[in-house]
């Protein structure tokens, strides 16, 4: 593999890895320009292995999306409707959003996803009547709720700070932050798909404010559209800078432009190599952030499964509802049981390690998941 790393022009890369030098701009835009997909992939299993071994994360979650209204024209979403009324919109009444987690009384749960629109009407008090419910009903759950551009549409809409609406929300129950609107961090990108809303250096510093209040968050990047390989390169530079500041980062989330049902629909959405590539350049340049996840709904399961070896080392988890995506045109399945996902990083030749929001483990590698589904030698060998 050295020969091949070496004819791939990836030598220096690779040097600067097992010294422990830290990769630059340049170095993240060579990755990208890499024709070698398995020499990139075989120096990102490398840096994924030096700090997880064979371990693939994975958490029972449940995905909730209270309302699809929102005022932000993305070109590339197909969830959002614009105003109340508008065909295909909705929103979920309290109890309704509740009840999401009421129904699943039986399923031993760790983790609420809320993602939304930006709603126009509704009062602060919905959202922080939504969390104080979900801590009733079951008082240990983790609240993962309101990317960093819904915390700026609150304090802008409300008239508050962003740290007031971060600690008013976290003072009703939100645990942290997950990483969704954070697209592309390039303003010229920005102002051509998402000019409406919330900026990077704002996204940012959103994050640095919940990370000083005592939660983590993760990042995402969404990719496959109209940045260049400069650009992504930059956001990943961006958000590594963000966790040398803060070390409130726990994941990073590479997430696949979908082009149906949306205004950027003309565009291909990323091929299989690209996703792979993408995902193994996140590993090398993060080396602060301790996990890169493949959203395998956004993926493909085959190919998140595949990713496992390009420096990937989380699935998400079981989601249960999910329509972002589907509405954009995702043929992957809503949901995924806990043995599934088991069943699946073991048929990948890696060990699953069910974690809570915090990466704390629940269900080590060695569980079995019923007869005829050991733990590989190869993959024991490693953990």
């Amino acid at each position: 593999m050295r020969e091949r790393i070496a004819s791939a022009g990836l030598g220096g890369i690779a040097a600067k890895l097992a010294a422990g030098v830290r990769l630059s701009f340049e170095d993240g835009v060579q990755l990208f320009e890499c024709p070698d997909l398995l020499a990139l992939g075989w120096l990102a299993n490398h840096e994924r292995e030096k700090r997880h071994g064979a371990r693939t994360y994975y958490n029972f979650n449940i995905r909730l999306e209270a309302t699809n209204v929102c005022v932000a024209t993305c070109l590339f979403c197909s969830f959002s409707r614009l105003k109340p009324g508008d065909p295909g919109s909705y929103t979920m009444s309290l109890d309704e959003a509740w009840n999401k987690l009421r129904q699943r009384a039986h399923q031993p749960l760790t983790e609420v996803h809320v993602v939304n629109g930006l709603h126009p009407d509704l009062p602060f008090d919905y959202y922080l009547e939504l969390l104080r419910g979900f801590k009733r009903i079951r008082p240990g759950i983790h609240l993962k709720c309101f990317t960093a551009v819904e915390i700026a549409f609150f304090a802008d809409l409300y008239g508050k700070t962003d740290e007031q609406v971060l600690r008013e929300l976290q003072g009703a129950g939100l645990d942290s932050l997950p990483g969704g609107g954070a697209e592309i961090f390039a303003e010229r990108v920005r102002r051509k798909i998402c000019h409406d809303k919330c900026g990077s250096d704002r996204y940012l510093e959103i994050h640095k404010r919940a990370h000083a209040l005592g939660m983590r968050s993760n990042i995402t990047m969404l990719y496959g559209h109209v940045e260049t390989a400069a650009e992504r390169v930059d956001h990943m530079l961006r958000t590594r800078a963000l966790q040398d500041e803060t070390a409130g980062l726990q994941a990073f989330i590479p997430l696949a432009f979908h082009p149906d049902n949306n205004q950027m629909r003309k565009l291909p959405a990323p091929s299989g190599a690209e996703t792979l590539r993408v995902h193994a350049v996140s590993r090398l340049m993060l080396d602060n952030v301790p996990h890169v996840k493949a959203f395998w709904i956004a993926t493909g399961v085959e190919v998140a499964q595949i990713a496992l070896w390009f420096g990937v080392d989380d699935l998400d988890g079981t989601v249960q509802e999910e329509k972002i995506y589907h509405m954009a045109g995702a043929k992957t399945p809503e949901a995924m049981s806990t043995f599934a996902i088991r069943r699946l990083i073991r048929a990948a030749g890696r060990a699953p390690v069910e974690r809570d929001t915090l990466y704390n483990v629940i269900t080590g590698p060695e569980e079995e998941d019923g007869p005829g589904v050991p733990v590989p030698a190869a993959v024991a060998q490693s953990m």
